[in-house]
């Protein structure tokens, strides 16, 4: 039986023809249908201006679809109603709590499974660089290369540090080995109870009882998906109870984290600095004082994205391409209740 796949956001020609090479599978794409990337890896892109004939066409290739790469560009809301055919979705974002439950797609029956683990190990190279950033001093380089001035000065080391990371899945995890392999002192918040994969001597404590973990932590790297639970997890009082001169790296939610209270704790030069690849409301507002702060490395919500992320992600949806059609179960299934 032939499984008619519809690839919804822009990939390479050489990626649709992996895809399509796979027995029985009919690939619907029309590139010119879809947004069209401004960088590589990007699935948000620039949308067409579709007249008529074009919005047919792209209706007429959702209501033939079995499977799609990505959901609807265009109206994700009414993706039940013009995709009737449709049983499962392969994500390209790890994170879609907020969008599944904002679209309605959380209860729509639809199968849909995340890019979770993909990004893992940019990540945690993005973590890796926020944090050796300020311990071996770099803003304090930078400034006297500017003065051209040769002054000797002393450093801190990464080993030994205590580092705590919020989050313990896939993008946690990788965390937590990276910093492991490199000797920093790591422990592991999340939900205690479960299997998680971290080196042996790693520490392991549950998300209730963050607030004891905090004034023994030098980097705070959060790794947490935005959940009702995580939401404002960091706030003014956990900011405050972090020793002085600590690191704030965030490569999850900026929702996770109170972004006044953290610009005070930056301002006032308690914390050393702060990492951040997500920020409270994208764009980061050009008059907060995030953009203008030394003490503050700010990527816009790209340290996930490589030049390989779409082989990666075909690469998955291939794999799970696979178990869909022999009936075994998919990876990264998306559980409303935990809201990733």
């Amino acid at each position: 039986m032939t499984t008619r796949v519809l690839i919804s956001t822009y990939l390479e020609p050489h990626l649709v023809d992996r895809i399509a090479a796979e027995p029985d599978v009919e690939v619907l794409y029309e590139p010119d249908l879809l947004p069209m990337p401004r960088y590589t890896a990007d699935h948000g892109g620039t949308p067409p201006a579709l007249d008529e004939e074009g919005r047919q066409r792209w209706l007429a290739l959702l209501a033939e679809a079995d499977v799609a790469f990505d959901f609807d560009w265009n109206d994700p809301v009414a993706l039940p109603v013009n995709a009737p055919a449709l049983k499962w979705v392969q994500a390209t974002s790890a994170g879609i709590g907020a969008f599944m439950k904002r679209t309605g797609l959380d209860s729509s029956g639809i199968t849909v499974t995340t890019a979770a683990g993909t990004h893992a190990i940019p990540l945690a190279e993005f973590a890796l660089t926020g944090a050796l950033y300020f311990v071996k001093g770099v803003p304090f380089l930078r400034r006297q290369q500017h003065r051209h001035e040769w002054r000797r000065y002393t450093t801190r080391q990464l080993a030994g540090l205590r580092l705590t990371v919020v989050g313990i899945g896939g993008m946690g995890s990788n965390v937590i080995a990276t910093f492991h392999a490199l000797g920093a002192r790591v422990t592991g918040v999340g939900r205690i109870g479960g299997a998680y994969d971290v080196p042996e001597g790693v520490a392991l404590s549950d998300i209730g009882r963050l607030d004891e973990v905090l004034p023994e932590t030098d980097i705070l790297v959060l790794c947490s998906a935005l959940t009702a639970e995580t939401e404002g997890l960091i706030g003014r009082e956990q900011l405050a109870q972090l020793p002085d001169g600590a690191i704030l790296v965030n490569i999850s939610r900026g929702q996770l984290v109170d972004e006044a209270a953290l610009i005070d704790e930056l301002t006032s030069g308690r914390m050393l600095g702060a990492a951040l690849d997500v920020v409270n409301h994208e764009p980061l507002a050009g008059d907060s004082p995030l953009w203008d702060l030394e003490n503050v490395l700010l990527s816009p919500h790209s340290a996930s994205t490589v030049a390989t992320e779409n082989e990666t992600l075909v690469e998955l949806f291939v794999e799970n391409l696979r178990r869909w059609r022999g009936g075994q179960p998919l990876r990264n299934l998306y559980e409303a209740e935990r809201g990733y």
